[in-house]
């Protein structure tokens, strides 16, 4: 078949038993049935309710077809589905599934926004409708946690980090970042997570030049979150966790202020060298006597000269050994207020800091967080703030999921699994029926995510 061939079905008469012929001509069917569950999920969340109220609409009314939050609907919806580049519009507009996200007629219904129309909708926001659009989407997030743990939750663990984002057009924001050696943007993401669960929850997304420090927007980011945090869960106990790149005198200082548990990275310099290297000596003797990797802890007291007071340092002194290279001098360092032994707060606090690097990688890997492809800082911001709202979908999905083979699935499976079912739309006189394939090998577990959303439907 020709590459520029227009014709919709191919014959295949070698391969197989008897001639096959593969035809596109299924009519009022759709690749993404399974993604119904979006829209009940998103009705018991609110996510796209919230983020919609925050928004201002100033079009003339009489000209609309498309609702604010239609469009809000269709952007999140799609991320979810993985369309996460608003020139999917053209090609999904009369998609059946699409159509019925937003309450529409799968069958015959009114098409979806074209892709200009998304353009102006991302482009049209103003900074402080967008800052109010995320702390909208902050509560609908820690609201339903709340009402997920009700008031027995001890601890709350806050993780931000920084994520590099390549650029490549002509985006404001783009500059060189000598670290991450490449021209980019630098988005602040945050994280929650309740006690021991092992699930961290993306709940805020900040817009950063490419030159922005890791740590900068933070303080502004923490002083939205936390009075949040403590209004939902009064009883709990905050902690937050950086990395080193997040370790700056005034974190520390609104920390304290706020009695804030906190764990924070620490960079190297020469004062921490030379005291470090006693211990370090002894690793080395450790290792070179196990031919194994050895870590030693310590703690002190450490006060910068623009620090107020000395503050605990925890010392890891590590030196490192793989296969076939020489061994290798690591040294760690932490400032915190937490008490307890320093090798404790360091395996089994700091260490699970890492996780969250996992959920950027989810939000980057199966939602694109990081197309940030409009030509202004604010719609990039609004694209980050749909991504998230996506992701916060997803990771209600994934509750829903505890139990079943996918409980611990990446978004991108349960995309796979869960939504990428082909479906089929009829319509009788009393209701529409959507039939979906007989042996999908997940049918138990969407089954069971849909009986319990309906069980629980407000």
């Amino acid at each position: 078949m020709s590459e520029h061939s227009t014709t919709t079905q191919v014959l295949f008469d070698r391969s197989f038993a008897k001639p096959l012929t593969a035809r596109f001509d299924q009519p009022d069917s759709s690749s993404d049935a399974g993604a119904i569950l979006l829209r009940v999920l998103d009705d018991q969340l609110g996510i796209t309710a919230a983020l919609t109220a925050a928004l201002p609409d100033a079009r003339d009314a009489s000209r609309v077809q498309h609702s604010q939050l239609d469009l809000v609907r269709q952007r999140v919806y799609g991320i979810a589905c993985g369309y996460e580049d608003g020139n999917d519009a053209s090609l999904l507009r009369h998609d059946p599934t699409q159509l019925a996200l937003l309450g529409r007629d799968p069958l015959d219904g009114q098409a979806l926004g074209s892709q200009p129309t998304l353009s102006r909708f991302e482009n049209r926001h103003a900074l402080r409708s967008l800052i109010t659009a995320g702390e909208r989407l902050m509560d609908t997030i820690i609201a339903s946690h709340r009402k997920r743990l009700g008031s027995r939750v001890k601890r709350i663990t806050i993780d931000l980090d920084g994520t590099v984002d390549p650029a490549y057009g002509n985006q404001q924001g783009v500059l060189f970042n000598a670290h991450f050696d490449r021209h980019c943007l630098h988005p602040l993401l945050a994280t929650i997570a309740f006690d021991r669960e092992r699930d961290q929850h993306l709940v805020a997304a900040l817009w950063r030049r490419g030159t922005a420090s890791a740590a900068l927007g933070s303080r502004a980011l923490l002083r939205r979150l936390l009075p949040r945090l403590k209004a939902a869960f009064p009883r709990a106990k905050l902690r937050v966790r950086c990395d080193a790149g997040f370790a700056a005198p005034r974190i520390y200082d609104y920390l304290e202020r706020q009695r804030i548990e906190y764990v924070i990275g620490f960079p190297n310099n020469s004062k921490l060298a030379k005291l470090t290297e006693p211990l370090l000596q002894q690793a080395r003797r450790q290792s070179a006597a196990t031919g194994e990797s050895a870590r030693l802890y310590r703690e002190t007291h450490y006060r910068a000269e623009s620090w107020p007071h000395a503050r605990r340092l925890i010392i890891k002194a590590e030196v490192t050994r793989y296969p076939g290279r020489p061994a290798r001098d690591n040294p760690r360092f932490l400032i915190t207020n937490l008490k307890g032994r320093p090798e404790s707060i360091y395996r089994r606090i700091y260490a699970y800091r890492g996780d969250m690097e996992n959920r950027v990688k989810e939000a980057k890997d199966a939602l694109r967080i990081d197309r940030l492809s409009c030509s202004s800082m604010l719609g990039n911001q609004l694209r980050l703030l749909l991504t998230l709202s996506a992701f916060a979908l997803y990771q209600q999905l994934r509750l829903h999921a505890s139990g079943t083979e996918l409980a611990d699935a990446q978004m991108s499976t349960l995309r796979e699994r869960l939504f990428k079912l082909a479906g089929v739309y009829q319509r009788t006189r009393q209701r529409i029926t959507l039939h979906l394939p007989q042996h999908a090998p997940h049918q138990r577990t969407w089954l069971q995510i849909a009986n319990a959303l309906q069980a629980n439907a407000p």
